[in-house]
């Protein structure tokens, strides 16, 4: 991945920034994206020299169009897109408010299709490009520990956004995939992780009996953005210890 320019939203923690630090490793020139643009650039100071962060809220179509122009212009182009960033509202239904669906819905549903129009433009004109989505077990599954329902509804909506972007975008050279991350111990759920009976039920319903850490998550995504994924496109691969297998 020398030279490849990278841009990773969410970047500034957690999952974002392992894979961050891993497509750096492999050579990528990296653009972390954020809605906390002060973290995003102290992440991206300490990961390389050539790194950069940005501000950015992902559910903002005029910010994102404006932030991604500037990578191309800067950088001369893209080569991998990672839509990294996500929120969720652990709620019941009958109790989740509609201003609350709809914050989840705007940054992990509507985000990951600005972020990924704004690339496809560019990769689109340049003939080639990989786009990575961070699903979830919950975008294949109906959950089961908590209710969280727009949650749920967003990730399989990543899910399927993949697949309809992979065959768009398939014949421009531009390959659309995504992984689907069991519960990993990252900050996303450092309230959740408090929880002794959280943690054992987690630990029963995996086979490998574990959380997930954010390098694993970080080393799936690397090859499917990378050359050793080149005919493997539309495909969703989970990082869930054997969860969604039984």
């Amino acid at each position: 991945m020398d030279g490849a320019v990278a841009v990773v939203t969410g970047g500034a923690r957690g999952i974002g920034l392992a894979t961050a630090r891993a497509l750096a490793t492999a050579g990528a020139r990296l653009h972390l994206l954020d809605l906390d643009g002060d973290e995003a650039k102290l992440a991206a100071g300490v990961l390389s020299a050539d790194a950069r962060g940005h501000c950015l809220d992902i559910s903002d179509e005029i910010e994102v169009d404006a932030v991604f122009t500037d990578i191309a212009r800067a950088e001369g182009r893209i080569d991998i897109l990672v839509n990294n960033a996500g929120i969720a509202i652990r709620q019941s239904t009958t109790e989740l408010s509609l201003v609350d669906w709809q914050k989840v819905v705007d940054v992990n549903m509507t985000g990951v299709f600005l972020c990924s129009r704004a690339a496809g433009r560019v990769m689109t004109e340049q003939g080639f490009g990989s786009i990575v989505n961070v699903a979830s077990i919950m975008g294949l599954s109906g959950g089961g520990i908590y209710p969280n329902i727009s949650y749920q509804t967003t990730k399989g909506a990543v899910v399927n956004m993949t697949r309809a972007l992979a065959v768009e975008w398939a014949a421009s050279g531009i390959r659309v995939n995504a992984v689907a991350p069991t519960w990993v111990e990252t900050d996303f759920i450092a309230a959740l992780k408090e929880d002794p009976e959280f943690v054992s039920a987690v630990e029963r319903l995996t086979p490998m009996r574990r959380l997930a850490k954010p390098e694993e998550v970080a080393h799936a995504i690397h090859f499917l953005a990378s050359p050793a994924a080149a005919m493997i496109t539309g495909h969703v691969l989970p990082v869930d210890g054997g969860f969604l297998a039984q």
